[in-house]
């Protein structure tokens, strides 16, 4: 499982002009699931993410997690982090979990987020999306559950 983290004054989903997700300050979270993926894999990002001290105590120093300033996440599922541009031109998606298997680990990706943080917003699974934010830093961040090969 991968993650890219943004860390954001705002952000926000849009599908077919609707809106589906909005945050305030917080963490966007772009999530990237492999087809060998497990729960252990959600239960380990999900934690770390949390845990991350990303954003500015008293003295301007990285010192708080998104947990310790009351801060949001937007979970957006992105399954282009497992593109493979190593060959040719054209990614290749062969790493990525196929929808029947990414979905559910994204769903409890959200669920398991939300035992944490009070305020988790999603975009839509498998559908095009606009992704807006203003990236506060700019911080972002690259994350693995696991070291891959």
């Amino acid at each position: 499982m991968r993650a890219v983290l943004q860390r954001v004054t705002s952000a926000r989903v849009i599908v077919e002009r609707e809106m589906v997700g909005e945050i305030g300050s917080g963490l966007v979270v772009l999530l990237g699931i492999a087809g060998d993926d497990t729960t252990q894999d959600v239960k380990y990002l999900v934690e770390k993410i949390v845990g991350l001290r990303l954003f500015d105590d008293a003295d301007g120093r990285m010192n708080l997690s998104v947990r310790d300033v009351d801060g949001a996440l937007l979970i957006v599922s992105q399954f282009t982090l497992y593109g493979d541009v190593r060959r040719g031109r054209r990614p290749s998606w062969s790493e990525a979990a196929p929808p029947e298997v990414a979905e559910p680990l994204y769903e409890s990706f959200v669920a398991e987020a939300r035992r944490f943080v009070e305020r988790v917003a999603t975009g839509s699974f498998r559908r095009m999306m606009k992704v807006e934010l203003v990236n506060d830093g700019p911080v972002t961040i690259l994350l693995e559950s696991r070291k891959l090969f």
